[in-house]
């Protein structure tokens, strides 16, 4: 079973462009992955925040983006809902920031959180993608 485009955006509170720009984001990122680790080509030293600049950009992309709609949503007087998009959206781009960051600085051997330590961002945004799934049913 698949989820509809309706039922995405309710529950990660996320816009269709912002979907698009982490889904193209991911494909770039996926491309330069596999160049890291293709036998043929001698690119083993490509650095990992290399490799994970593309989801970033994406992130940056989309933090500008909530904020336009923020300041938008500001000036046609919706506070409540502006308050809660921006938390929501925040909250959903630091979770995914931090497992990036994480991630990045474990694979690089910078640090020694463990793997399940380092996916705690990704464990907290599941749980409240639950609650936000439920509430909306």
């Amino acid at each position: 079973m698949f989820f509809t485009k309706e039922e995405l955006v309710k529950w990660l509170g996320l816009t269709v462009f912002e979907i698009w720009i982490n889904l193209i984001s991911f494909l770039v990122f996926t491309i330069i992955f596999v160049f890291k680790y293709d036998p043929s080509k001698d690119l083993e030293s490509i650095d990992w925040w290399f490799i994970f600049s593309p989801l970033f950009a994406g992130d940056a992309l989309n933090t500008y983006f909530v904020i336009i709609i923020f300041i938008r949503m500001l000036l046609e007087m919706t506070i409540k809902s502006s308050l809660v998009r921006i938390s929501w959206s925040g909250t959903v781009l630091l979770m995914f920031f931090l497992f990036k960051y994480l991630l990045c600085k474990r694979l690089l051997g910078q640090t020694t959180l463990d793997y399940s330590e380092v996916f705690v961002p990704l464990y907290i945004l599941l749980q409240l993608i639950a609650v936000r799934a439920c509430q909306q049913s």
